[in-house]
């Protein structure tokens, strides 16, 4: 098959002005989604953030090839509500569902681009924890689960919207005024909705949780805090601070589901007032480790219970956090096939640990960090450069930068290659004293600089493919500019990929050989997807400061504005083909 006999698109989400109207249309044919259909989608369907709720984001999808892919062009654009933007769609029995910032969710013809309803919620609440007023609230996923949509709302909030027509069916108040927010969206596990808080480095009497609800109902069912308090298991690794003063775990990324072991895994990240656990204290058997700071909860979907733990960096006093998506895989170990759980923090080395029990397995480095110097190969603890500690005057420089050498941007990963697919910023930074009496970044008494990596070539983006079960690096491919989306591979043999310099490509998913590209008006953010809609592939993806959901194939001539939102500004203008 010849790329002229397929059409095939490339969705170039970026932000627009959209105008909230109510949908011209409804969703006429719908099947609603089973816990089946979550756990294995059919391959046209992108049902959760990642595809799939064990987050490995491969498309089963193989009509855009090697051999084909440079026949990618525009064919139909949409535009989104202006404002910050890494929002993932998804896609079902040839619908997309978008959310906008500003808590606007859309349901747009997956061939089309055709507006079929829209959602807008309409609440004056706070900006998001990314800062910025309603208008700029950002999402990075919404969940589908029957025949309903969740979307997770800066004033922490989970609203369930029909998928068949937009109308509000529940609104649940998970905050109840206390000033949480989401800055991430759902899983759906087991039927229970679950979600995990931001908004966690205030000081409050309440700490931060991870919250489980009946997706029927909105029902709060359970919730499970993301720090040890007192007389918890793990409590008495706080030094001496009061429950108030046991700042962060932010939950910044969406969950995964593990449904062999009915395990939902969730990543809470650091804490952002390190300066009170920075000496250790002098009491028997307490220590300053802070649990559950960066690590990995293993919990029971019905119930709440933390089933197990894994601390992947014990008092992280850089904001080098392992906050990021968790994948599951299956992997030969000593000699048995075991289920993994497989992650990375900002430091880009891989942590590997069974499923059912998180009982340590391996660790990858990939070379970037200069933190790290030791990792015990039996309990996978991390021995850090105490030279490298801030806060005693002294300039310190330490790899990566903190915004991640590998950061928020998912990885991708084949099951038939095992072979994960990272997206990397190649940066490092100084940790620069600051003056007496002020309190610096994470209150460590330093203020964050970034710098090359030594010997650096100007280069400081890298998309790395790196072998999970050899630790080996297949190969890299580095650039210029930093690397700004999550990966998608497909069964095609492609990886997608979308940089700051607002270039999108695809690289062959073997030798890491870039096949095709193109340029957007405005910068790519999020994850690529695919689906297919009436028999053709489709890749979609969004930008973070432009405007207007974008989409290339081969054989139609892009559409022009029409409905609701279709304006031709920034990254929507342009239209591309061969």
């Amino acid at each position: 098959m010849t790329g002229r006999s397929i059409v095939v698109t490339l969705a170039l989400m970026s932000l627009s002005l959209s105008v909230a109207t109510p949908g011209v249309a409804q969703v006429n044919r719908y099947t609603p989604v089973t816990d089946a259909m979550l756990q294995n989608p059919e391959p046209a369907d992108w049902l959760s953030w990642r595809r799939t709720l064990d987050a490995q984001a491969h498309s089963p999808l193989d009509q855009i090839t090697a051999e084909n892919v440079g026949n990618l062009r525009l064919v139909w654009s949409w535009a989104l509500r202006s404002g910050p933007q890494q929002t993932t769609p998804l896609v079902h029995d040839g619908i997309l569902y978008i959310a906008n910032p500003g808590e606007i969710v859309q349901a747009l013809d997956a061939a089309t681009g055709d507006l079929l309803w829209e959602y807008e919620r309409g609440v004056d609440a706070p900006g998001s924890s990314f800062g910025g007023p309603p208008g700029g609230r950002m999402h990075r996923n919404i969940s589908i689960y029957e025949d309903k949509i969740y979307l997770n709302t800066a004033d922490a909030h989970v609203v369930a919207i029909d998928a068949r027509t937009g109308d509000e069916v529940w609104e649940t108040d998970i905050d109840q005024g206390v000033g949480y927010q989401f800055s991430s969206g759902s899983i759906v596990a087991d039927g229970k909705v679950v979600s995990g808080l931001t908004g966690c480095g205030r000081y409050r009497e309440e700490s931060c949780y991870i919250v489980g609800l009946d997706a029927q109902t909105g029902e709060e069912i359970w919730r499970t805090s993301t720090v040890a308090l007192p007389g918890q298991r793990g409590g008495d690794t706080w030094g001496d601070l009061p429950p108030m003063f046991r700042a962060g775990s932010d939950s910044w990324i969406p969950g995964s589901y593990d449904p062999v072991n009915n395990l939902a895994f969730f990543a809470p990240g650091n804490t952002y007032d390190t300066g009170p656990l920075r000496d250790l204290v002098s009491q028997p058997e307490v220590t300053n480790d802070a649990l559950y700071l960066d690590s990995t909860l293993a919990l029971n979907p019905d119930t709440g219970e933390l089933v197990w733990h894994f601390q992947h960096q014990a008092n992280g006093q850089w904001d080098l956090d392992w906050a990021f998506e968790r994948q599951i895989i299956q992997l030969p170990v000593n000699g048995e096939l075991k289920r993994l759980v497989v992650t990375t923090g900002k430091q880009a080395i891989f942590d590997l640990l069974e499923a059912d029990t998180g009982k340590y397995v391996s660790s990858i480095d990939l070379g970037l960090q200069n933190l790290v110097t030791a990792i015990d190969p039996v309990t996978g603890a991390k021995t850090t450069d105490p030279r490298l500690l801030p806060g005693d005057g002294e300039t310190k420089m330490v790899c990566p930068h903190v915004s991640g050498g590998r950061g928020w941007m998912p990885t991708s990963y084949d099951a038939r290659s095992k072979v994960v697919y990272v997206p990397i910023v190649e940066a490092c930074m100084d940790l620069v004293p600051v003056p007496d009496g002020e309190r610096g970044s994470l209150s460590s008494g330093v203020r964050w600089t970034v710098r090359p990596r030594p010997e650096s070539d100007g280069n400081y983006g890298r998309l790395e493919a790196v072998n999970l079960e050899t630790g080996e690096t297949m190969w890299i491919t580095r650039q210029r500019a930093p690397q700004t989306t999550g990966t998608l591979v497909t069964a095609g043999g492609l990886v997608f990929a979308g940089a700051l310099d607002r270039r999108v490509a695809a690289y062959d998913a073997n030798t890491g050989d870039q096949l095709w590209q193109t340029r957007l008006n405005e910068g790519p953010s999020s994850a690529p997807i695919s689906y297919a809609a009436g028999g053709k592939q489709y890749i979609c993806r969004s930008s973070a400061t432009g405007y207007g959901l974008q989409t290339s194939g081969a054989l139609e001539e892009p559409r022009r504005g029409s409905a609701s939102g279709r304006r031709r500004h920034g990254a929507d203008v342009s239209a591309q083909r061969l």
